[in-house]
């Protein structure tokens, strides 16, 4: 077999358009094959071959051209292709069809994915709707697994769980009956209390990779990442609260690359106030008076940031029947434009509501 793959590999060197010289010397340098030759640098090859420059600089350039093909493709092409590829493309269902079109499907699996908003916007509930959505057969949007979910401000909602958890039935009309039965939703929801920034730092790098390794799990919720970095640094330790946060976002992306598994981090936001009859505008925010917390630092580490927000009938012309608007939007995603729709929170869970989406075409998806 090694035999074989020597052979192999000798084969690929003799392929190239090369002067029988040059061959001769690349193998006599020990080099096998095209691809390790390109690990190394002119000078080393130089070395390794006992060439001149011209002809090692001439043997980089034909070994490149020989990996790349002839055949050149456009990112359009991939996207075209994607039925080939239907892990990159999978996503992971909000439970929800009018939510899951807003992005572009759901929640991607490999990236950390904001949820920023105010206080009573609904971004708990919408989190706990995931942690059941995850655990539905793949053909109807989840990954059949659990969730982690890591609380670092309040006690874990429980009582919402189990209503909601009581109306999946009411919700999910797009599954059968008996497929919702057989599902033991609270058994597969795994909670951690994080109350600091190191409790927290050390449940993502110790605990959550044990739970996704033996696949008992395939959800991060970090509810919210803002409470410990807010309560732990004041302006003079702003670097460390930094390497804190780049530490923290590192882990979580490791995590959901490995195991592909979706990071959902909860944020809070600030409020800016008017200033002699102006209103600062926060880049990125697509209320101006609002803006995620943690800043460019955090921001960085994200994949997608969604804002979540709760209007009364008094700012708005749309009018529910569940009193307040509230709308999701947005705010940057490199494969999504920004745009939003609106939602309602009633007792079975989260719903978008039709005919309230919107895109703008002309944002751009640059991050805060």
């Amino acid at each position: 077999m090694h035999r074989g793959s020597e052979h192999t590999e000798e084969m690929d060197l003799d392929q190239l358009d090369l002067n029988p010289r040059i061959i001769a010397a690349i193998k006599k340098g020990k080099l096998r094959s095209v691809k390790e030759v390109l690990c190394y640098s002119g000078p080393d090859l130089q070395r390794l071959t006992s060439l001149p420059p011209h002809d090692v600089q001439h043997l980089l350039r034909v070994a490149s051209l020989h990996l790349q093909g002839s055949q050149v493709l456009t990112a359009l092409h991939l996207f075209q292709k994607r039925e080939s590829f239907p892990q990159q493309h999978q996503r992971l269902s909000l439970g929800c069809p009018i939510l899951d079109r807003l992005l572009g499907g759901g929640l991607p699996l490999e990236g950390i994915t904001e949820l920023a908003g105010r206080s009573s916007a609904g971004k708990t509930q919408l989190a706990l709707q995931l942690c059941l959505a995850v655990q539905f057969p793949q053909q109807y949007g989840g990954l059949e697994a659990g969730a982690v979910y890591i609380c670092t401000e309040d006690v874990f909602p429980s009582k919402r769980l189990w209503q909601l958890i009581g109306q999946q039935q009411r919700m999910r009309t797009d599954v059968p009956e008996e497929v919702i039965q057989k599902i033991k939703f609270s058994n597969q929801i795994f909670i951690e209390h994080a109350a600091d920034v190191d409790a927290l730092l050390e449940c993502v790098s110790k605990k959550v990779p044990v739970l996704l390794s033996r696949g008992m799990a395939r959800l991060v919720v970090v509810d919210s990442v803002a409470a410990p970095f807010r309560c732990e640094f004041d302006i003079e330790a702003s670097a460390l609260r930094a390497r804190h946060l780049q530490s923290l976002g590192a882990t979580l992306q490791r995590l959901s690359g490995t195991f592909q598994s979706p990071v959902l981090c909860i944020n809070q936001v600030t409020e800016t106030v008017e200033e002699q009859g102006s209103i600062l505008r926060p880049v990125g925010a697509w209320d101006e008076r609002l803006s995620p917390a943690l800043g460019i630092t955090w921001a960085n580490q994200l994949l997608m940031r969604v804002m979540a927000d709760r209007v009364h009938d008094s700012h708005t012309t749309l009018s529910l029947a569940s009193g307040p608007a509230r709308t999701l939007r947005v705010l940057f995603a490199p494969h999504l434009p920004p745009s939003s729709c609106c939602y309602t929170v009633n007792e079975e869970g989260i719903r978008g509501v039709p005919g309230t989406a919107s895109c703008k075409h002309g944002g751009t998806n640059g991050s805060a």
